[in-house]
């Protein structure tokens, strides 16, 4: 079943799409509903979810400004947009942020059927064409790939760059990467960094502004701080075996 998040403003609508629509014949099950696209937003910082079914006007945060946060994170969450008669100026601009359909209210049995199977088709080839994370060998899979991107990057990488990688939602990635290795993603990023800086530090052709620059710190001040708080020891005591 692909994951499904219902946003609309109006109770009524939200409601009865969610409650009297059968998803389950389509393939998708209604993880949630929001009634804003703020609500949505906080909502997908803690669930999977892989396609939004949103009105394009909502107070808060329209679906449209939802949109367009959606894509400024590279965050890969289908949407498809509810939309009134007279706004199809907003589905022009909502298109080029990524919509992937939309919809005419009032909404129409056939039609929402129609979207979302031709999305559960582009779902499916999707999912055929890399890793499933649902069972634990997969979920291994997938973890290996984070680490192996972020000890490839470690300079620079950051969280967005990691949910393209493996085509997982940007807010859920992080707690399913401390779900399965019981750390945080932020934590593994330093740690890498950090054993990275150890190993260029026992080499004395690096100046400690050298190996700052070297595993994407800036300002030496803060790697030096950063090597102390994660090995009690400041750079120079390291060096000196102190």
């Amino acid at each position: 079943m692909y994951q499904l998040l219902i946003v609309d403003d109006e109770y009524e609508i939200r409601h009865g799409i969610s409650s009297y629509f059968p998803w389950d014949e389509l393939g998708f099950h209604v993880a949630g509903e929001a009634e804003n696209g703020l609500e949505a937003l906080n909502f997908i910082r803690g669930h999977a979810v892989d396609v939004i079914l949103c009105d394009i006007k909502m107070p808060v945060k329209s679906g449209l400004e939802l949109a367009k946060d959606l894509k400024a994170i590279g965050d890969p969450t289908r949407i498809v947009f509810l939309t009134g008669h007279k706004e199809f100026e907003l589905i022009k601009e909502a298109l080029v942020y990524g919509a992937r359909d939309y919809i005419v209210k009032p909404t129409k049995y056939q039609e929402l059927a129609q979207v979302f199977q031709k999305l559960k088709i582009e779902l499916d080839q999707e999912r055929q064409s890399k890793p499933v994370h649902e069972d634990d060998q997969d979920s291994d899979i997938m973890i290996r790939k984070m680490k192996d991107y972020v000890k490839e990057h470690f300079q620079t990488v950051q969280l967005k760059d990691v949910s393209r990688i493996v085509h997982m939602n940007l807010y859920y990635i992080s707690t399913y990467f401390k779900k399965k290795t019981g750390q945080s993603f932020s934590d593994y990023v330093l740690s890498v960094k950090m054993e990275k800086a150890a190993q260029y530090l026992s080499d004395p052709q690096y100046k400690t502004y050298e190996v700052s620059e070297l595993v994407g710190y800036g300002n030496p001040k803060n790697f030096s701080k950063a090597f102390k708080a994660f090995y009690g020891r400041n750079p120079r005591q390291f060096r000196s075996g102190q």
